[in-house]
């Protein structure tokens, strides 16, 4: 009896399995791109009845983007076009970059803009505060951490004034960066009274799937004039002068011209994804006047629909260089193509330089990296190590004539996973000043010898650690 029941459930089961797994087969060959990523979820869904197909039901579908485009009316009316006075095209060997990008993002490149470095919290947070207490009508401000500490009470105290004169404050914090299970910045602007959102956090469990996507960008927008945008988290790490147990070494920059407009339109449409509420009008999209002389554009990227932004825009850039390709990032594993097309730079005779971390904040992303920059070093490109404290700077520049900073890393987590937010400008000063950051950052070498020399149990773990590479 017991026989003829187990036969007859396996026979039901396989009945079940059989168009689920077809089920499942079909939206994978539709949806899914990459084929290593497709061939994978297919096996697991053939290969494990029932427990294949649920886990791709429940992490293998891009929900976001399926968010995105129910909302893509509604965030289509809340970005102000019609502000944009574009440039015309370049007539120099960067115009083959200028134009692709415009096709990438659908953004012009905007003239007339000032851009400021400011180094670390130490000038960062100052400047800002300042920015948010001359405030008369709105405040968009968004970050991945924001800790609840000297630097994010500071923050907050200066939000809650603001709103107390009446300005309009609207402000994103990461769902996991600034503390999932608690978040105490997030509870104390809630107190404060001020309009705050957690960024894709949830602790139901068919919205667990969202966790691996996050928010990076670090921006804030001032009655939508002036902006400031780049690698900077509110932390009190970012404060050198404090001399925290875990400093951080940072850029932010402060942007002014009609580049804020494209600043404000990023944070708007993170802000109707995330609570639903547009923000239009003269109160968060006045009409700007030139600032200055910079030539800027904003590219954004995430899982939703700006997919692949980032990642085609750094291979267009390496593509076009002819003397120079200069980068700085915390993390440096990029997809194969990126380290291929690097590589063929360097071999064309451009000068690749890398500047990492002497040690970043995860061990097992320096074994990865030492395992993956192989074949750069080989086609003559060159890595270098930032002295210490932690290097948490993203900065590119190509020929000294193109430049790019921002919130994205070079890995495959920015370029897949996160909402980055970044800013090319076509500036030869602005270049210039970003190969001086790059010169001081530039430590001891990291040559292919050196990596040659590793011990053999050594070389085995990094190999081991750089299969993780979607995942870091």
């Amino acid at each position: 009896m017991n026989g003829e029941f187990l036969r007859a459930a396996g026979e039901w089961l396989s009945l079940v399995h059989f168009p689920l797994a077809a089920l499942v087969t079909f939206h994978i060959l539709l949806y899914k791109r990459d084929v290593r990523s497709a061939v994978g979820w297919m096996g697991l869904a053939w290969l494990s009845p029932f427990i294949g197909c649920i886990l791709y039901i429940l992490f293998g579908v891009n929900r976001v983007q399926r968010k995105a485009f129910r909302l893509s009316r509604r965030r289509r009316r809340a970005l102000h076009r019609h502000a944009y006075v574009e440039m015309p095209p370049r007539r120099d060997y960067l115009a083959p970059l200028q134009q692709a990008v415009a096709r990438i993002t659908e953004r012009p490149t905007q003239g007339g803009n000032t851009i400021r470095l400011l180094r670390n919290g130490d000038e960062a947070y100052p400047a800002m505060l300042a920015a948010i207490a001359e405030a008369t009508h709105s405040i968009a401000l968004s970050s991945y951490i924001f800790d609840d500490d000297a630097a994010g009470r500071s923050f907050i105290s200066a939000l809650s004034a603001a709103r107390k004169r009446k300005v309009e404050v609207r402000v994103i914090v990461d769902g996991v960066g600034s503390g999932y299970l608690r978040s105490p910045a997030y509870r104390a602007m809630r107190a404060e009274g001020i309009r705050v959102a957690r960024f894709l956090h949830s602790f139901v469990p068919w919205r667990m799937t969202f966790l691996n996507l996050r928010s990076h960008k670090k921006i804030l927008v001032v009655d939508g004039r002036h902006a400031f945008m780049g690698g900077i988290n509110i932390s009190v790490d970012n404060v050198l002068s404090e001399r925290p147990p875990h400093p951080v070494r940072d850029e932010h920059f402060s942007l002014e011209g009609p580049i804020v407009t494209q600043v404000m339109e990023a944070f708007a449409t993170d802000w109707i994804f995330t609570t639903g509420e547009e923000l239009k009008g003269d109160t968060w999209f006045p009409l700007i006047d030139p600032k200055g002389h910079a030539q800027a554009r904003i590219v954004t990227s995430g899982p939703d629909q700006d997919i692949d932004k980032i990642e085609f825009m750094f291979l267009q850039a390496i593509g076009v260089a002819r003397q120079s390709i200069k980068i700085v990032t915390p993390y440096f594993l990029p997809e194969d193509r990126l380290i291929t097309a690097l590589s063929l730079a360097a071999m064309r005779g451009v000068e690749v330089d890398v500047v990492i971390p002497a040690e970043s904040d995860h061990a097992f992303i320096d074994w990865a990296t030492r395992a993956h920059v192989e074949p750069l070093l080989v086609a003559g490109g060159r890595m270098w190590r930032a002295p210490r404290p932690f290097e948490h700077s993203k900065l590119m520049t190509v020929d000294g004539r193109w430049s790019l900073v921002g919130s994205a890393n070079w890995d495959v987590r920015s370029m897949r996973l996160n909402f980055e937010v970044n800013l090319e400008i076509y500036d030869r000063a602005f270049a210039s000043e970003i190969e001086l950051e790059f010169e001081r950052k530039r430590g001891k070498g990291f040559t292919l010898k050196q990596l040659k020399r590793r011990p053999f149990l050594i070389r085995l773990r990094d190999r081991a650690a750089r299969l993780l590479l979607p995942y870091l």
